[in-house]
């Protein structure tokens, strides 16, 4: 008999079991695969070439969960890029977007957005402040039929009011505009200019599968804000020996606090008795008690596959049917003999634009066209296309001389029209996206080595995203904070006794963050300290 037992040992399963092992508690994590991390790992994909094969950069991840995991201690250690963002342009000019260069590049196509920069940096940051201090908040939650917890939910929402009323009434437009608006109003609401809209509207688009001018666009470009890196905010960095450096710390730690973690165990079942989640059944029929068990997959696969339907109230079962998954990801590894000559920026030798998140999306027409295009043919003629070259960071990636790069691409359908298959499909849309590269820097074709293909179904059958879903459900406001997954379970809590969700899928969502991770062990505790949960 355990205390917990965690379904799937993926970044926030592992945060989750962590906290609750370093608090005492027998803890035994069941991972599907033959390594920790879910879609946070590192892979030797082609002989000799490695890389951080699904999530592949670092900001989100929560400074609060790096000290009391002691990732440090662990072998975690993340670079900073030397050049936030690159965006090389159809004309031949290109933008650069990085502390210290921003202004002076933006004016090389707009003086007026220039000097509106420091403005919108610092509306943007002073909203993104707030809301950084309620991502390791638990959302109000709903209830129903029980005083004593609804003013414990009042309380909780005055708290956050209090951290919200340190907005001034400029700020406070801001926010709502963030939470109601499109990314592209948004940013046009700001800018004249294509470049420095397509620059940050790409936070708009990035794992969402909708257009930059889609109500609600606007959170997601906020979501990728939180962030930061080595106490620097906003900034983007990499994990030395790549994402699965990270997981592996994480492991490490919770194991050293006592936790059994154990691979290749996928969990077949949650069984309940009695009203009561009282064990995880694997695939081979091992039987694994506890008091608490918790779940670190997408809401979908646990309550749809995992969870007999009938122990669901009928309200709920409808309220997962109606739970949207799909970011339009089709995800790419790249081993390169030499790195991209850009057109506009000639050169294959080591240069600042070379460790940057380089965009491939000229402006936010381009980025809704590449939607419509999707929505009708399964996928866009010209792709978004991020590329990040995590040997320009980290020469423990690849042989001497030689590269890795990680191919972000948006956007593809989650399913193809007329009952496509994309296993049919992947081959033809990944010379399209070389292609769509090669254009901006005519050397890359040649030098692609080899490569490794994940399209939606292969994410989803890899790791689990539903739909190829990066975020376990889509950012939007019907299914963020108190609506996460579902009004009234926003608390990491299920609606069956004894089971909880630590994943992607509860507040505050999507990223390598490990915030539901932490979120979802304090409430766990909590309900441990209460008697809710009994020792095994």
């Amino acid at each position: 008999m355990h205390d917990a037992v965690m379904i799937g040992g993926g970044h926030n399963g592992l945060v989750c079991a962590a906290y609750l092992a370093k608090a005492g508690l027998k803890v035994v994590v069941l991972e599907r695969r033959g390594v920790v991390g879910g879609a946070a790992v590192t892979e030797e994909f082609h002989p000799g070439f490695r890389n951080s094969v699904a999530a592949y950069t670092v900001s989100l991840l929560n400074p609060k969960v790096i000290r009391d995991l002691d990732l440090a201690h662990h072998g975690l250690r993340v670079v900073e890029r030397r050049l936030s963002n690159f965006l090389p342009l159809d004309d031949g000019r290109y933008l650069k977007v990085g502390a210290g260069k921003t202004k002076s590049q933006v004016a090389k196509f707009s003086n007026r957005d220039a000097e509106r920069l420091d403005e919108y940096g610092s509306r943007l940051e002073a909203v993104a402040d707030v809301l950084r201090a309620l991502v390791l908040e638990t959302p109000p939650n709903v209830v129903a039929g029980a005083p004593l917890a609804a003013i414990g939910e009042l309380l909780k929402s005055a708290r956050i009011g209090n951290r919200l009323r340190s907005l001034d009434m400029a700020q406070r437009r801001e926010l709502l505009d963030l939470f109601a608006r499109s990314a592209g109003d948004y940013l046009d609401s700001w800018f004249e200019s294509d470049p420095i809209k397509a620059a940050y509207g790409f936070d708009g688009i990035v794992g969402n599968y909708a257009s930059p001018y889609t109500l609600g666009s606007a959170y997601v470009l906020l979501h990728h804000c939180f962030g930061e890196v080595n106490g620097r905010k906003g900034v983007w960095g990499h994990a030395i020996g790549g994402m699965g450096a990270i997981t592996q710390a994480m492991a490490k730690s919770a194991a050293e606090a006592g936790a059994d973690i154990r691979l290749s165990s996928p969990v077949r079942e949650v069984r309940v008795e009695n009203g009561r989640a009282v064990a995880a059944v694997t695939e081979s029929g091992e039987k694994f008690r506890a008091s608490a068990v918790i779940s670190n997959l997408n809401p979908k696969l646990l309550f749809e596959k995992l969870v007999a339907a009938d122990a669901l109230p009928a309200d709920f079962r409808a309220g997962m049917e109606r739970y949207r998954n799909g970011s339009g990801t089709f995800r790419m590894n790249v081993a390169l003999a030499e790195l991209p000559d850009f057109s506009c920026l000639p050169g294959s030798e080591l240069a600042e634009h070379h460790t940057a998140g380089i965009i491939i999306a000229p402006s936010l027409r381009y980025m809704e066209q590449a939607y419509f295009d999707a929505r009708t043919d399964g996928w866009s003629k010209k792709p978004v296309v991020e590329i990040v070259i995590s040997s320009a960071l980290d020469d423990t990636l690849a042989p001497e001389g030689r590269h890795v790069a990680s191919l972000f691409c948006q956007h593809v359908a989650p399913e193809l029209p007329d009952g496509a298959s994309w296993d049919d499909k992947r081959e033809q849309v990944a010379d399209l996206m070389i292609e769509t590269v090669n254009r901006y820097a005519p050397n890359f074709k040649r030098s692609v080595l080899g490569r490794q293909i994940m399209s939606p179904l292969d994410l989803e059958r890899t790791f689990g995203l539903v739909g190829g879903d990066i975020f376990h459900g889509t950012l939007e406001p019907a299914q963020l904070f108190s609506a996460r997954p579902l009004l009234g379970h926003a608390d990491y809590r299920a609606p069956i006794a004894g089971l909880y969700m630590c994943g992607a899928g509860t507040h505050p969502g999507g990223g390598v963050t490990g915030a539901p991770g932490h979120n979802a062990a304090r409430e766990i505790l909590r309900d441990f300290r209460r008697k809710r949960l009994r020792r095994g």
